[in-house]
């Protein structure tokens, strides 16, 4: 950053908005996770937001903008569109002031995001097919209203709210060296980094501040490297908390000048990072919260010393938990489904059943099917689910399965 570069949020501005929510939002706790740094050779923390009023860090900005509206426009409401965190956020906020709010969901927003809404309060609309429609819905609202208008990332309260995350990491974990998280439109990873930077060089130190998107939404890396926004033309991840195919101009303003590095990771990564929290860490994280930590198991931030990795929300949909982790029991070879054709006659079943026994693996499900197009008379295609423990041992299984004549493909 130049001298003469002037950015729309300061440290100033995120300490105001620290005093403003003094009393409103939980200090989220910081967890050593021992078995995450292992893997990466250092110290790494989570910043547990998950556990945040909301179920996310979304509530920090949204109140910190709504706290400075004037009597006026309270008066008229605001208005939002979210597919759930965001939504959640304002509508905690405008309860907490008296504010009535609306909020624009597109219609297929998970069903205990759009509970948990309405439970805090607000009124919601569901309009379109995604945030961007919903988004477009609700600035038309305002015009035609005069409802003040929360947009989730591309205003300056929202990021100096969203930097609040920063400066309790500072004081939580003092030796920290990199802060690692995900990135949609840019409003958290943007405040974060005005406040982590404008204090380590008050402190005379470094401290790296990462992005993290997923690889199907990853709009900052190009809009980096064109030096201006580049907006996708598709958007398609499990992380709905970060799908956002357009970078905001204020945070990117910011990230262009004062982060690091943006970075990318995979579905099966996300998923694999979601089941690792789950079963070493206990927490409950979405999608759009793990990236940070699947970029660490990934490897793709390299020597990042002590590290403190914000888990940046835990609105989950029950259902989306449960793909989400079998897609990672698959992806981490814990999971396994075959397909062999066979002759259909009596004792075949058991035999490949008898071998995969042997090799201590589990059957959990079989599909036994007579009749379909590649499928000739006398034959049978079997699909077996198969509890296994690790890519070698689903090498082992197959081997063995293959060493009895049968040939077996790998379907999931």
């Amino acid at each position: 950053m130049t001298a003469t570069t002037q950015l729309p949020v300061t440290l100033d501005d995120v300490q105001a908005a620290r005093k403003i929510l003094d009393g409103v939002i939980a200090k989220t706790p910081i967890e050593q996770s021992r078995a995450l740094g292992r893997m990466v050779g250092s110290d790494v923390f989570f910043k547990c937001e998950n556990l945040q009023r909301a179920g996310s860090f979304k509530v920090r900005g949204a109140y910190v903008r709504m706290a400075g509206l004037t009597d006026e426009e309270k008066a008229r409401g605001v208005v939002a569109a979210s597919a759930g965190n965001h939504a959640q956020g304002v509508a905690v906020a405008a309860a907490r002031l008296g504010i009535k709010a609306r909020i624009f969901m597109p219609l297929g927003v998970a069903l205990p995001k759009l509970a948990a809404t309405r439970g805090h309060g607000a009124e919601v609309v569901l309009h379109g097919h995604n945030v961007d429609e919903a988004l477009a819905e609700a600035e038309r609202y305002a015009e035609e209203t005069g409802a003040v208008f929360v947009h989730p990332f591309d205003s300056p309260d929202i990021i100096a709210g969203q930097g609040t995350l920063g400066l309790e990491i500072l004081e939580q974990v003092p030796n920290v060296d990199t802060i690692v998280m995900g990135v949609g439109g840019g409003g958290l990873l943007a405040g974060v980094a005005t406040a982590v930077k404008a204090r380590a060089k008050e402190l005379g130190r470094e401290i790296k501040v990462i992005g993290v998107q997923a690889e199907n939404a990853a709009a900052y890396p190009p809009s980096l490297a064109a030096d201006a926004l580049v907006p996708l033309q598709k958007v398609s991840t499990m992380a709905d908390g970060i799908a956002v195919g357009r970078p905001g101009q204020l945070p990117f303003s910011i990230i262009r000048e004062l982060v690091d590095d943006v970075v990318t990771v995979s579905e099966d990564a996300l998923a694999r990072a979601l089941i690792f929290l789950i079963e070493r860490s206990k927490l409950v994280v979405e999608p759009a919260g793990a990236v940070g930590v699947a970029a660490l198991m990934e490897g793709v931030i390299p020597n990042p010393g002590t590290t403190a990795v914000i888990l940046s929300g835990g609105n989950i949909d029950p259902m989306l938990m449960l793909k989400v982790i079998q897609r990672g029991l698959y992806a981490s070879g814990r999971f396994m489904s075959v397909r062999i054709m066979l002759d259909d006659r009596p004792g075949s079943l058991a035999q490949i059943s008898r071998i995969i026994a042997e090799s201590d693996a589990n059957v959990t499900r079989v599909d036994h099917t007579r009749i379909g197009g590649s499928i000739s008379m006398g034959d049978v295609a079997i699909t077996i689910d198969i509890e296994t423990k690790g890519h070698e041992h689903c090498e082992l299984v197959l081997g063995s399965l293959r060493a009895e004549g049968f040939q077996p493909v790998v379907v999931h």
